[in-house]
């Protein structure tokens, strides 16, 4: 199934030709990479159910998560996508640039995203934030998505996640949230979710 929209395989094709990294395999220790397909896919569906709302993503890369978005949202959403790299930003802009529902910001999304919400899905992809934070910026009913998990069989042995991951940790131990982790159908990749309920 690797048909994509169009616009989405033009970030793709952006993506490419500058360089940025389509999977965690391509990208080096620490650095950030594309929306894998099946995170794409997902962030789509629950991007179709936003009738009238407002979606953020942080850490848009070249624009392919927000290609998935903005590809499946309704007519009446809007999405606030924030990239710190001003290249990226300015690469994610052009791509984006005819949709006049999406708005790309370049900067510190600790220091933007607060004012900007509250949000009916937030997709974290990236940046500095404490994860706490992130169910402060969502409506009671919005859904925050985590990407670039590796599933706990998948983990090597004596990985430290095995015992203590910050990111399940939060999905898991807030108390605002229930959340469950998706697995890809690679078995390799997962992505976490939350529903804000308090």
């Amino acid at each position: 199934m690797e048909e994509f929209p169009p616009l989405v395989a033009r970030a793709r094709a952006v993506a490419r030709s500058s360089g940025f990294p389509l999977t965690r395999e391509e990208a080096a220790a620490g650095t950030p990479s594309a929306s894998l397909p099946g995170v794409g896919r997902f962030l789509a569906m629950l991007a179709a159910g936003c009738g009238g709302g407002r979606i953020a993503e942080l850490g848009t890369g070249v624009g392919i998560g927000a290609a998935w978005l903005a590809s499946a949202m309704p007519a009446d959403c809007s999405l606030v996508t924030v990239e710190i790299d001003p290249v990226r930003a300015a690469a994610a802009r052009e791509l984006l640039a005819a949709d006049p529902r999406v708005s790309v910001v370049t900067g510190d999304a600790r220091a933007v995203i607060a004012r900007l919400g509250p949000f009916d899905l937030l997709f974290y992809d990236g940046g500095a934030v404490d994860y706490a934070e992130l169910v402060s910026l969502l409506r009671v009913g919005g859904r925050v998505v985590m990407d670039d998990v590796t599933p706990l069989e998948a983990l090597p042995s004596g990985s430290p996640l095995v015992a203590s991951d910050p990111k399940r940790e939060f999905f898991f131990g807030d108390p605002r949230l229930v959340s469950v982790e998706v697995v890809l159908p690679d078995l390799r990749n997962s992505l976490l979710v939350g529903t804000r309920t308090a």
